[in-house]
């Protein structure tokens, strides 16, 4: 029998985006100079999307649009955890769920994960290609 076709970039969609869930989170939880924290939790996730479109070209050598597909799930998954735990939160406070959060479900991975393609698709395309290697070197 024919053993099914591993695809290596769901695995390294769901781990992103669940880094992004993670670092949405730890970089919250301080109530002082928030500021900061925010832009540190900028910096963390622009790190995660860089190494992503990096192992996306040069390791796996997805096609710019291939590549910019994945990270973009990546992203979106990270979007929507962050929706789904944010209503969560105001389900906790307010004991109601607000239609506002189900549209954010749906919003959130979108306006996220479109620019994600883009900025990606944009980055694939101006990296170099990766250098060819042979079997047995």
């Amino acid at each position: 029998m024919n053993e099914p076709r591993r695809q290596p970039w769901i695995r390294a969609a769901l781990l992103v985006g669940a880094g992004y869930l993670v670092i949405g989170k730890l970089f919250s939880l301080p109530t002082d100079h928030v500021q900061a924290w925010r832009l540190a939790a900028w910096a963390a996730s622009g790190v995660a999307y860089a190494a992503h479109i990096r192992y996306e070209h040069f390791t796996l050598r997805n096609s710019p649009r291939l590549a910019a597909l994945h990270v973009a799930v990546a992203v979106a998954i990270g979007a929507f955890a962050l929706a789904v735990t944010a209503m969560i939160h105001s389900l906790t406070t307010t004991s109601t769920i607000r239609p506002v959060w189900l549209l954010a479900l749906v919003l959130w991975p979108i306006l996220t994960g479109v620019p994600a393609f883009l900025g990606a698709f944009v980055a694939g395309s101006v990296l170099p290609k990766p250098p060819v290697t042979r079997r047995g070197e």
